[in-house]
């Protein structure tokens, strides 16, 4: 038998999945209800060989088709460099049909590597790094607990690039509810403009009903944004940022509302801004039908829908009961339904 962790980056859904840490070494960020209650704690290299000879046993022929590997949890570079560099080793020894590896990792774990220890890790067999920057601005993150600064996030993922290895950045917009949103918006484009990350991808806040947000939200000391408030911040981070080469990525998550802004920023920019500024335009009955038939699913519908007169007819009482019925609002309910995809804690106590 093998262990394997919570989760794991959209993109490697189809990914042999090899824990190398357990849980998150920092497990402080108050948005995040993944590793709660739970401890951190590092796997030796014979734990994970063990764990990979139980995979190849499992696959068995199949083996040959597995083509991409990521390694659990949240920040699995935190391993020492040549530990890591023998746990990929084996794993490309096992199946030597991978042709991709890729990680988590914190950005004070990136910062402290130095170039020379990931540029061996690229040698071995790493090809990309996900890492959450959340925020560029050091106002937000500090108020949500990260424990990085922006400055942090330059560094580590400048590191990164310069050692060859893709770099994916994951920003979280509606993160610094209404008060920040504009320096939320503003900063993450500075930073993100700096770093030229391979992948910009889109993870829409949410609040879990654990977390510390919900009882700030009930207190009135944050302000939820709506979907339009949070599309209106995207759009400012998207004007924000240069036509470069970096894929801006909202398809690969289904919490954001326009996943179709889906695209690389000296491509596609002005095409995904157009597409935001269609949806702008569009009447409140129709943003909010856009906003119920996204939330209560998981199916990426064009704004094309709205055109008929026939759905709009049939969502109206639904958008009308929801108004009259529910205790915070037709937001409050959106906001319910986004909860429903974000992943539990693994203890009720958030702490």
């Amino acid at each position: 038998m093998y262990e394997q962790g919570p989760i794991r980056p959209p993109s490697e859904a189809n990914s042999l999945l090899v824990r190398v840490t357990r849980n998150c070494p920092w497990n402080q960020c108050i948005f995040c209800p993944a590793y709660k209650g739970s401890k951190f704690s590092k796997r030796t290299v014979e734990e994970v060989k063990n764990d990979i000879d139980e995979m190849k046993k499992e696959y068995g022929s199949y083996s040959a088709e597995i083509k991409t590997v990521f390694l659990q949890d949240a920040d699995s570079l935190i391993l020492k460099t040549d530990d890591l560099i023998e746990i990929i080793s084996y794993i490309k020894l096992k199946f030597p049909s991978v042709s991709r590896i890729t990680s988590y990792a914190r950005a004070t774990t990136l910062k402290r590597k130095t170039v020379e220890e990931l540029k061996k890790l690229k040698e071995a067999g790493l090809n990309r790094i996900h890492t959450g920057m959340e925020s560029g601005s050091d106002i937000v993150l500090k108020f949500v607990k990260k424990g990085i600064t922006a400055s942090d996030i330059i560094e580590g993922g400048l590191k990164v690039k310069e050692a060859g290895i893709e770099l994916s950045e994951y920003i979280m917009p509606g993160l610094g509810g209404k008060s920040l949103s504009e320096i939320h918006a503003k900063e993450t484009a500075r930073v993100l403009n700096i770093i030229e990350p391979h992948f910009i991808r889109v993870r829409t806040f949410a609040i879990h009903p654990f977390s510390p947000f919900a009882k700030m939200a009930k207190e009135g000391t944050f302000v939820p944004m709506n979907d339009e408030e949070i599309i209106r911040e995207i759009r400012l981070l998207l004007e924000n940022l240069r036509e470069m080469r970096s894929y801006f990525s909202c398809g690969d998550f289904s919490l954001n509302l326009l996943m179709q802004l889906d695209g690389y920023l000296d491509e596609k920019k002005k095409e995904m801004l157009n597409l935001i500024d269609r949806y702008l335009s569009m009447d409140e009955i129709k943003k909010k039908a856009y906003s119920l038939l996204r939330r209560a699913s998981f199916f990426n519908y064009p704004l094309e829908i709205l055109e008929s007169d026939e759905f709009i007819k049939k969502i109206l009482p639904e958008i009308e009961r929801i108004e009259k019925n529910y205790q915070e609002g037709f937001d409050g309910y959106i906001r319910h339904l986004m909860s429903y995809q974000l992943p539990q804690p693994q203890s009720e106590a958030w702490n």
